[in-house]
């Protein structure tokens, strides 16, 4: 337990920065609660307005938490959600930051994920975040290539790129935990892209396992592996040509990922890495809204910024 206690300090005292004037929820469920349980338990120490709200794990990701819990979220100076299923495309999310809460969601967050995520200095990962955003801020085309068969460029357009460094400080803020990412929701892309790090549902990818997805204007116009092309076709079935958008480009800052482990969530924060998503953006700084958002990792990619290589950060 005592690597729990080290990672929540982390969370709670430099990610969220929670004040003893402040009230504190911890929003968990049955599967998680060792971890939520751990965050309560620094939070109690700092502040005497702190709660913990369980309930019975989501559906799905995306889905709604009850209503008591959306409430306890929207009425909280600070939300930490270690959840099985993601509460960062929800409503209840939304509305919390609308109301100033500053939310960091811990989707999907294991113990092995979660003290191996926190043990890292955030500030130090903001500031590679803010030297890799540097870098590609005003480019139009970003170029990705990889030695598993990657060549693929993204037209940025005016989409504007953000960070998830973990530094959750200001009122109405949100993050992932662990955190550690640059990422874009390009206007268009074309090319080919391979991931051979990890992928929903099959986690981290065995040596010779690669995916790969064709990309034309934007769509995702060829799916390599079965299982994925199925869950793309069902979400199609809903909301059309929403369910190939290329939704995301991604690069990893997050220097204490010393190798992949299988969980998305941690995967594609590891320095050095390039994860790109199909599906919804709407929550990331795009306009397409789908019930999938499905990330794949890339490993060793070479990013480049109308034609000049960016710096990526490497693992500690």
């Amino acid at each position: 337990m005592s690597d729990l206690r080290d990672a929540s300090e982390t969370a709670v005292r430099q990610c969220l920065a929670l004040e003893a004037d402040e009230s504190c929820a911890i929003v968990t469920d049955d599967k998680r609660e060792p971890i939520g349980t751990a965050l309560y338990d620094v939070a109690s120490e700092i502040t005497d307005d702190a709660v913990i709200v369980r309930y019975p794990p989501g559906e799905t990701h995306g889905s709604e938490p009850p209503a008591p819990v959306a409430a306890a979220m929207a009425g909280a100076d600070v939300v930490l959600a270690p959840t099985t299923k993601s509460l960062s495309h929800t409503r209840a999310r939304t509305e919390a930051n609308d109301a100033g809460a500053r939310v960091a969601t811990l989707p999907g967050i294991t113990e092995e994920v979660f003290t191996t995520g926190l043990d890292a200095d955030y500030e130090s990962i903001a500031a590679h975040c803010e030297d890799v955003i540097e870098q590609v801020a005003d480019a139009d085309d970003i170029h990705v290539t990889t030695p598993a068969g990657t060549d693929i460029s993204f037209e940025i357009g005016d989409r504007e790129w953000l960070s998830d460094t973990g530094i959750v400080h200001e009122p109405g803020q949100m993050s992932n935990l662990p955190a550690g990412e640059v990422f874009v929701s390009p206007e268009s892309a074309d090319g080919t892209f391979v991931v051979d790090g990890t992928m929903r549902p099959h986690g981290l990818l065995e040596d010779g396992h690669q995916l790969t997805f064709e990309v034309e204007d934007g769509l995702v116009t060829h799916i390599s592996d079965d299982e994925i092309r199925e869950t793309v076709e069902g979400a199609a079935e809903d909301v059309g040509d929403a369910a190939y958008n290329l939704a995301e480009l991604g690069i990893g800052t997050n220097v204490a990922v010393t190798e992949l482990v299988g969980s998305v969530l941690l995967d594609e924060k590891a320095a050095g890495t390039v994860h790109i998503a199909i599906g919804d953006n709407a929550g990331i700084g795009g306009e397409t809204e789908a019930p999938i958002h499905l990330d794949g990792i890339l490993r060793e990619p070479t990013v480049a910024a109308d034609g000049v290589d960016v710096e990526l950060p490497q693992t500690e």
